[in-house]
């Protein structure tokens, strides 16, 4: 009863009616999109294609692009090119002295930075576009109408000015809604395919191939794995911090304790999607003639493809390695001993300094390889149901895998299971943030939120 009246609470609050409202409105344009194709595109032959190569690059932009890129609409690139962007210029701080004074500056430098992600993100589409177009005429399958120059620079026109208007539609939801707009335009785009994923299980089930235990089984599993995700991300490791008396003046300051929380899935979602692309381009390459007819580079593809062990490994070990390569950039345990110390703090049985860092950085290392293990089993665990684990096509012991293993661990369960991996971690993630943000704003005009630990700010003239 006390979520439904946070629920009607948030349409009491008119300023908060309004941003909700706001953003509804937007998300609704950005899916109008799915229904303007490029201009001089067979969209039918080229939705078949990206859905025989799911695998692929083709398949990863269609995820975020919310199944625009297969049928070619003004939207097809997505929101892609920004995160690109966003996680470029996100590196380059750390490189580039400019950028991290910048970073430092405040609301002024961000600003800046936000300037020049704009710009790159407009470039990035411009390139992506051209190679878009460049492949469509140069394809076998005749995805092109009439091709030639006004074919190309009609394809880079209409997916560049898409990805800039997108990008203005996020920035908008994001000031003017109710926050996290580039997030939110992703998760319209996977949410959007729930009703296809429902009448998918209707079907199975009408024809006999499922029976209902087995539905009840899988729907069983997703609300595991939804509630698995939701321990994790608000899961965190909190390193007590006190801080030492000051005297300021006439003022006494400090000496207070507090803690300093290190969350367990610190890089959220972009290790995956860069483990993801890394080990879909050897896949796009299976689509070129010269490495489709050697015998070399073709069997050293196949043996990374997907629901290969070998598969499995690389994804695993590329996805932690990116969980330490983005926490190693968002926090600096040097840089933070070295601010608690300025301002008096230290951590209780541990030396400042040097030793500050030691003890944060080792905290660290061990959540971050407990993140980097959550993030593989929650990517793998969706591959694993579709297409199994190919473990007899080991050496040597093949065969006997193959005798004495289940037939659903090495050739799957045939399951599309939407509810799983990239998809849902950032339904899920995003769910909880928008969440967040709408509780804040209850509780910041004295109403209750949704769950019972939110409470209630109280006003000055509030009894106790």
């Amino acid at each position: 009863m006390k979520f439904f009246e946070a629920v009607a609470n948030v349409f009491r609050v008119p300023d908060l009616r309004k941003r909700l409202l706001f953003a509804l409105g937007l998300l609704a344009v950005y899916r109008m999109g799915a229904h303007i194709p490029i201009p001089g595109i067979n969209t039918l032959r080229f939705e078949e294609f990206v859905q025989q190569n799911q695998g692929t690059l083709f398949g990863f932009l269609d995820l975020f692009s919310g199944g625009m890129f297969r049928r070619l609409t003004i939207f097809a690139l997505g929101i892609m090119p920004y995160i690109t962007s966003s996680i470029i210029l996100q590196l380059l701080t750390v490189v580039v002295p400019t950028l991290e004074k910048l970073q430092k500056e405040g609301e002024l430098g961000r600003r800046k930075i936000t300037q020049w992600t704009r710009y790159l993100t407009v470039g990035l589409a411009l390139m992506q576009s051209f190679g878009i177009a460049a492949a469509l005429q140069g394809a076998q399958q005749g995805f092109v109408n009439n091709p030639g120059v006004g074919f190309t620079l009609m394809t880079m026109l209409s997916l560049t000015t898409g990805t800039a208007f997108i990008m203005w539609l996020g920035e908008q939801i994001t000031e003017r809604g109710i926050g996290n707009g580039m997030s939110l335009i992703i998760f319209a785009g996977i949410v959007v395919r729930l009703p296809e994923a429902i009448v998918e299980i209707i079907t199975k089930v009408q024809t006999g191939d499922w029976n209902l235990f087995q539905v009840l089984v899988i729907l069983a599993m997703m609300v595991a794995v939804v509630g698995f995700i939701v321990l994790v991300e608000r899961g965190e490791r909190r390193i007590p911090v006190q801080y030492a008396k000051r005297v300021i003046g006439r003022r006494m300051m400090g000496g207070q304790s507090t803690h300093l929380p290190l969350k367990v899935n610190a890089g959220g979602v972009i290790p995956v999607i860069f483990a993801s692309s890394l080990l879909a381009f050897p896949q796009t390459l299976m689509q070129v003639e010269f490495v489709k007819n050697s015998p070399v580079l073709s069997g050293m593809l196949n043996a990374i493809g997907g629901s290969q062990p070998l598969y499995y490994l690389l994804y695993t070990a590329l996805i932690i390695f990116f969980c330490f390569f983005y926490v190693s950039i968002i926090f600096n345990p040097n840089e933070a001993a070295d601010n608690m110390r300025k301002y008096g703090g230290f951590i209780p049985g541990i030396r400042p300094g040097r030793n500050t860092a030691e003890y944060m950085n080792k905290i660290l290392t061990k959540i971050t390889v407990v993140g980097g293990l959550y993030l593989s089993i929650l990517s793998l665990l969706p591959q694993i149901m579709i297409s199994g684990i190919k473990l007899q096509r080991l050496p040597l012991a093949g065969n006997w895998i193959d005798a004495h293993f289940p037939r659903w661990l090495l050739d799957g369960l045939g399951v599309n299971f939407y509810f799983g991996g990239t998809s849902l971690l950032i339904v899920v993630g995003v769910a909880m943030d928008t969440v967040n943000q709408i509780e804040a704003q209850l509780i910041m005009r004295h109403y209750e939120g949704f769950t019972p630990r939110a409470g209630r700010i109280r006003g000055r003239r509030s009894s106790v």
